[in-house]
């Protein structure tokens, strides 16, 4: 026997009923974390996360090697070297994949109740989510610091991982996006030391 309320409330359909498993655990952790958006300290960290974008990131990167240049440090310039480039790789490819790939963001979600992600070329921000771009350049750059500075790889990765996650609760990514950056800023960083490794050689 039916214990509905006959004027109860139809639910709510499910806005990745036809997603897959991978989006269906995305969109509920989006859920989950829609009442923390709004929340001050989220709102700060997601203003200071923005130092992850691309201006802020390039800049730290072309003042690093400037820096390693005006004061005859070696080290130092190439660590900038470094970083531009894979930072450039890392935007790059992750400018490509944008461009094939159409997926609304979490804030969509939280304001409209709507997702979709298809095959697509929307320049539409809010169609754009996947993957972070925040999370490929600060993976990118804080990886080429690293090979230049050891001692402080632990510190930039940290840095790195924290751009990364307080996308999340600010309802800019989805996590699948948010590992998809970081996998291409990772490689875009590898690609970046094999191929000075092999100028270097002489490979």
């Amino acid at each position: 026997m039916n214990r509905t309320p006959r004027n109860s409330p139809a639910p709510a359909p499910d806005p990745a009923a036809d997603a897959n498993a991978i989006e269906k655990a995305d969109v509920a952790v989006a859920q989950a974390v829609i009442p923390w958006r709004d929340h001050p300290v989220v709102k700060t960290l997601g203003t200071l996360s923005e130092v992850g974008d691309q201006p802020p990131m390039i800049a730290i990167s072309a003042l690093t090697l400037a820096g390693g240049l005006v004061m005859g440090n070696r080290r130092l310039a190439r660590a900038g070297s470094r970083m531009l480039a894979s930072h450039l790789l890392a935007t790059g490819v992750k400018i490509m994949v944008k461009k094939v790939v159409d997926r609304t963001r979490p804030s969509v979600l939280a304001e409209e109740g709507r997702y979709e992600m298809k095959a697509g070329d929307s320049d539409e921000g809010k169609h754009t989510s996947f993957p972070s771009g925040h999370t490929a350049g600060a993976v990118a750059v804080a990886r080429a610091f690293g090979r230049e500075y050891p001692e402080y790889t632990r510190a930039a990765d940290i840095a790195a991982a924290a751009i990364a996650a307080i996308q999340i609760p600010r309802c800019a990514h989805y996590p699948s996006d948010i590992g998809a950056g970081a996998t291409i800023g990772f490689a875009a960083e590898v690609a970046v030391n094999s191929l000075l490794r092999s100028r270097h050689c002489g490979c």
